[in-house]
């Protein structure tokens, strides 16, 4: 498996600011996501200038806002852009909406697809398999997001979309935790190869249900490694894991 995290890279120059934003914007993303920029990090702008190669300050700025907007850095006065930390609750009750969001798309999506947008999602596929075989991890999720979206997106439902697009984007990075582990890692692409022939055959009702435990499967990973790597605070503020009642005892205790 290739590094999951990797050193600042300075971005392409570019005679407009709004080219290199996007750039800059791309490149810190993927820090983020990959965990070389931690939660609660302060982002200093002469610091990510001189990395950056002296990107001038007005371009940065409105990468940090681009970023905050996506819910991955938040904007605090006096101390500039810091890196989003969620505690488990957040995150939990996050993947819980995006779930939901994904069952309730799977249906329509298979009713009204194109046989060119299953190709198309046939095609990234393929890309996301190919980047597994090669230990690329990065290149993986962000293709397998974007099967996500598509899958969502043909529902033809422009407001499910939004919301997912949205909370997707927040906890971007907390998904990403549960892939590092290649069980997990090699478990969801056939997974995926499952889902892609519940599409290609329409079945929607089948599509809902695998979409469910893909997501149930992957909380279970991503839950434990982030139970290690969250602040003990973030962590007491989660739900409980249910425990089983033992009918007998209740009985008994009437």
């Amino acid at each position: 498996m290739k590094p999951d995290t990797e050193p600042l890279a300075p971005a392409k120059p570019s005679s407009r600011d709004g080219m290199r934003t996007d750039q800059v914007a791309a490149q810190l993303r993927k820090l983020i996501v990959s965990g070389t920029l931690s939660p609660g990090q302060r982002l200093s702008e002469r610091v990510m200038s001189e990395q950056f190669e002296g990107i001038s300050r007005t371009p940065l700025r409105e990468a940090f806002k681009i970023l905050a907007a996506e819910g991955l850095l938040t904007l605090e006065p006096n101390r500039g852009a810091v890196v989003t930390a969620l505690s488990l609750l957040e995150v939990e009750a996050a993947i819980e909406v995006l779930s939901g969001l994904e069952a309730l798309a799977a249906e329509p999506a298979c009713e009204l697809i194109t046989d060119s947008e299953v190709a198309e999602i046939e095609a990234l596929h393929m890309q996301m398999v190919a980047a597994h075989d090669a230990g690329d991890l990065m290149s993986y999720f962000q293709i397998n997001q974007a099967i996500h979206q598509r899958m969502v997106d043909a529902a033809r439902n422009p407001v499910l979309s939004r919301i997912y697009t949205a909370e997707c984007a927040r906890i971007r990075r907390y998904r990403y935790a549960g892939n590092q582990q290649p069980a997990r890692w090699h478990q969801a692409v056939r997974e995926h190869g499952e889902m892609l022939n519940a599409l290609r055959d329409r079945a929607g009702p089948v599509l809902r249900e695998m979409l469910r435990r893909h997501h149930k499967a992957g909380w279970v990973v991503s839950r434990g490694v982030l139970e290690e790597s969250l602040p003990a605070a973030d962590i007491s503020t989660a739900r409980p894991r249910p425990q089983r009642r033992n009918p007998t005892a209740s009985k008994r205790s009437k």
